[in-house]
């Protein structure tokens, strides 16, 4: 203590200004009695952090929360004491990991899947032709039309929309919408309500009313091509024939179904782990994973256009509540999966954690260097290569069990 209150006082010495002595002059004693509490704090400052390191090594403790320090005795003469209050991990007995298997269902694909494939392929190609003849818009047709929506609410901005088509007894989404354009002929203007129901599928409208402006530019008719070898070609040249196109489609359902059915397998599986060991965890851990998620939800709402104002009105002390035991689950799950990677001497390589990282750089639009920077800075790239290591073992158990 005496040896590192002297450092301190001499870095004060070099900078502080006392009426009566030039800068770097000033007696240590006068320093020591006119900066008492400003010595304190910086010795509390760079003892504590290295002391609590070097204690909780010598113990074989490993913090997952920041400790409360308390009972700071600075007495002069004697060695300083503190007491320590920190969350640690909890011990973790996985035994008999290796019993769990995932269930793994049979995939196939139905000759019904393939023909709605092809059905929805068909409606991607459709072309859409003016309806010459002078006549009023009836269901099946199509108007190309431009309008305008205002919200009933003060603040309001106006959605503004130049062109558009809309089916006529079409989508159900849109039903009150096109029923009111029915009858309209090409060049008209018509003027109407909407009130859109409280679970309406676009948060933007949903349980608001709003007043359209719309304009009819024309009518069209929908075209959609024929299931041909050369409607296959049009999809892609690859394709020399329908049939070749059918046998793509089908592979590419299966596909999808495995990595779904790979998807639930592992989740059931984690799941059956945290059924089996259902382990303590701290409550730091917890409320770091219920930021976690809120901030992920969140971000979702607001791409999905919620309003910040919407967002500022939300009751997030019952958010929070509602995620806490889903945020439970999955730091139970990671602690168990790292205890798991444990036994099986799992690794991640720099190979695969700089692939990771070129990843994130294409999905944020930066260079892998700039990305790469960030993660280190904000203590990010110990989390990934925890994650792609969790990911790794959940992939060695779903394979092993199979």
């Amino acid at each position: 203590m005496e040896k590192e209150e002297q450092s301190v006082i001499s870095e004060f010495q070099k900078h502080a200004r006392v009426p009566g002595f030039r800068r770097g002059k000033v007696p240590a004693a006068i320093i020591r009695q006119r900066f008492s509490q400003d010595i304190k704090s910086e010795l509390v400052e760079h003892l504590v952090p290295r002391y609590f390191r070097q204690e909780t090594e010598k113990q074989h403790l490993v913090p997952v929360s920041q400790p409360q320090v308390t009972d700071i005795d600075l007495a002069g003469g004697k060695p300083m004491r503190f007491k320590a209050s920190f969350e640690v991990l909890p011990e973790i007995d996985v035994t008999g990991y290796q019993e769990i298997r995932p269930e793994k269902n049979e995939i196939s694909v139905t000759d019904e899947e393939v023909e709605q494939a092809l059905g929805n392929l068909r409606e991607q190609h459709a072309t859409y032709e003016n309806v010459e003849e002078e006549r009023p818009l009836q269901d099946g047709d199509y108007a190309q039309a431009g309008f305008s929506g205002t919200s009933q609410e003060a603040d309001a901005k106006p959605m503004n929309v130049d062109d558009v088509l809309v089916e006529i007894g079409g989508s159900a989404t849109m039903k009150e919408f096109s029923d009111n354009l029915r009858g309209a002929k090409a060049g008209e203007e018509r003027r109407f309500d909407v009130t859109y129901p409280q679970d309406f599928s676009d948060k933007r409208l949903a349980g608001k009313t709003i007043h359209y402006e719309v304009k009819i530019k024309s009518i069209k008719r929908k075209s959609t091509p024929e299931l041909t070898d050369g409607f296959a070609k049009e999809v892609g040249s690859e394709f020399e024939s329908l049939e070749d196109l059918k046998t793509r489609i089908r592979e590419s359902i299966q596909t999808g179904k495995q990595q779904e059915e790979e998807h639930r397998a592992k989740d059931k599986l984690v799941q059956d782990l945290v059924t089996k060991f259902d382990i303590a965890v701290p409550e730091s851990m917890v409320e770091q994973q219920i930021d976690t998620r809120l901030e992920r939800g969140l971000r979702a709402l607001a791409a999905q256009g919620m309003r910040t104002e919407d967002l500022k009105r939300m009751d997030l002390g019952s958010l929070r509540e509602g995620q806490r035991q889903a945020a439970r689950r999955e730091v139970q799950a990671s602690l168990l999966l790292d205890k798991i990677a444990d036994l099986e001497t799992v690794e991640v390589s720099d190979e695969e954690l700089d692939k990771e990282i070129e990843s994130l750089s294409k999905q944020m639009q930066q260079t892998v260097e700039v990305v790469r920077k960030r993660l280190e800075e904000n203590g990010s790239v110990d989390r990934i290569r925890a994650r792609i290591r969790n990911d790794k073992t959940l992939e060695m158990l779903y394979g092993r069990a199979g």
